[in-house]
């Protein structure tokens, strides 16, 4: 990802201010309003799960996560090891087909997870990851040869 993208805030980068959450805004909706004004490069991988989950940002957020669970499939936010990865595997089917460069890496990415062989050793939940990988698999996103 682009320097100039990664030191600005996702409000910068689509040129989208929201105002302050309202006083009685739950705790993850603030949130959301405040990572939005955080660089990128200083999102944590609980703040891009977060961030993932509520479908915020996905043009520019959903790259900067696949490039961790690339290098790391069980990167770990506050639940446990794989979160941002089920984040990842629960983006949206629209992002994937109007996105191929991205599905060329999330193979990459389901490829590096299958690596792992025995996740529950690892303790993430195991049938998340897989049943997200086999819904992406069914949808025609992931690459039908990979061998779950």
């Amino acid at each position: 990802m682009d320097d100039a993208i990664m030191n600005q805030s996702l409000e910068q980068v689509e040129g989208k201010a929201w105002p302050d959450p309202p006083p009685d805004a739950t705790r993850l909706i603030k949130s959301v309003h405040s990572l939005r004004r955080k660089p990128i490069s200083r999102l944590s991988v609980e703040d891009l799960r977060i961030m993932l989950g509520q479908r915020e940002g996905l043009a520019v957020l959903a790259p900067r996560a696949l490039d961790i669970v690339e290098e790391n499939p069980l990167a770990e936010g506050d639940f446990y090891p794989g979160d941002l990865l089920v984040a990842v595997l629960n983006i949206p089917e629209d992002y994937w087909f109007e996105n191929p460069e991205a599905v060329a890496q999330l193979c990459t990415v389901v490829e590096n997870t299958l690596e792992l062989d025995d996740l529950e050793f690892h303790f993430p939940p195991e049938d998340d990851i897989w049943v997200s990988i086999s819904r992406l698999k069914r949808a025609g996103i992931i690459k039908s040869d990979l061998n779950l």
